[in-house]
């Protein structure tokens, strides 16, 4: 195919998400070479990913271009060699082995706790805020907390486990609020670090662990923003390893990103550049993962509150680039951008979901009455 048929290619399918190269709309994309179209029929997301890396593209709202791109299901119609392999290697191996879980917390969330100190809110949470009666990040994420801490039932005294506890946002929020003693346990050095001092003088133990070594009991259980990286594999492993954690009247709280179909990897660009071996999990493949070991008392989404969240986070980090680049150079600069805002896009289009599920062990005597 010549230059000008891969460029055709590519306007033909753009202009079924009406999008255009070179327009004047906010969403359209205007390329600086012309090695972008076939690098995108080539490769799919991950060319189109990383030639905005190496600078072939730009557009002035990514978050749209991407939110166009999706509802009209232009990732469904080009794919790459990429993604083939990635597939195959989701089916034939455990990716979220216990040798692989700390993979994501080096590559991941040991990148530099000043970048996440500049662009979360300042208890450092990195998951979606509930922006019901909100007008700031801070107001949304503590929000949210409030709303996970009355999911649970929380009574002073009781005994919970933070799965994913990130730098200890979430269990000095519960030690001090409702007075629990927490145990927090992180795949990331970097976060348990920075975790242990911001809960310092608190009842609050933070440990470096797989959740699969967690030994004990607790009468709550919460995860927040780490289910993404359990892997399909393993997820019957990951609620029978919550029920053996839980009291006979325990209550389980899980937080995660979610994908409308059934999958076994994640986009191929995500993959490499921002989460390797994560994926979203699907309604059915949770729903027969604890089947049998737990029972549903709630599922709530606000995934449209992600979106917003997302877009916070980039305003915070194009903030703070100048103090930033002293540290990260420009390509990284372009590639958090495009993290950022696609994300903020799959939200918006409606392609990812956000769920807070409520479990519990046994089932609530007399029903549960889920807070809003």
């Amino acid at each position: 195919m010549t230059k000008e048929g891969f460029r055709k290619t590519v306007c033909d399918l753009l202009e079924l998400a009406d999008v255009r190269i070179d327009g004047d709309r906010p969403w359209d994309i205007r390329v600086h070479d012309e090695r972008f179209f076939r690098r995108l029929l080539a490769d799919g997301s991950l060319g189109l990913g990383e030639s905005y890396m190496d600078g072939w593209w730009d557009c002035e709202a990514i978050d749209e271009l991407i939110c166009h791109l999706l509802r009209a299901h232009l990732d469904e119609k080009v794919t790459s060699p990429a993604a083939v392999i990635d597939s195959l290697k989701a089916r034939l191996l455990n990716r979220q082995s216990r040798r692989r879980a700390f993979q994501v917390g080096e590559h991941h969330y040991n990148i530099g706790n000043d970048l996440y100190c500049r662009m979360l809110d300042s208890r450092m949470i990195y998951s979606c805020g509930y922006w019901n009666s909100a007008e700031t990040l801070e107001q949304a994420q503590e929000n949210k907390l409030d709303l996970s801490c009355r999911k649970l039932q929380l009574h002073r005294g009781m005994r919970v486990l933070d799965i994913g506890c990130g730098w200890g946002g979430t269990a000095r929020f519960m030690a001090e609020r409702y007075g629990v003693e927490v145990v927090g346990i992180t795949v990331s050095t970097a976060q348990a670090e920075l975790a242990r001092e911001m809960c310092r003088g608190l009842p609050v133990d933070i440990r470096v662990c797989d959740y699969r070594n967690v030994e004990g009991t607790f009468d709550r259980i919460i995860s927040i923003g780490m289910f993404e990286h359990v892997g399909y594999k393993n997820y019957r492993t990951y609620f029978r390893k919550v029920r053996e954690l839980l009291t006979e009247d325990g209550i389980f709280l899980l937080h995660t990103i979610a994908g409308n179909t059934a999958a076994v990897k994640t986009d191929p660009w995500i993959e490499r550049y921002i989460f390797p071996n994560g994926m979203l999990p699907s309604a059915r493949q949770v729903s027969e993962a604890w089947e049998g070991l737990l029972i549903l008392e709630d599922w709530h989404n606000f995934g449209p509150d992600y979106d917003r969240t997302l877009m916070a986070w980039h305003r915070n980090f194009e903030a703070a680039w100048p103090e930033l680049k002293a540290t990260y150079d420009e390509r990284f600069r372009r590639m958090w951008r495009y993290y950022l805002l696609i994300s903020a896009g799959a939200f918006r289009a409606r392609s990812n979901q956000l769920w807070q599920i409520v479990l519990s062990k046994n089932g609530i005597p007399g029903g549960y009455r889920a807070p809003r």
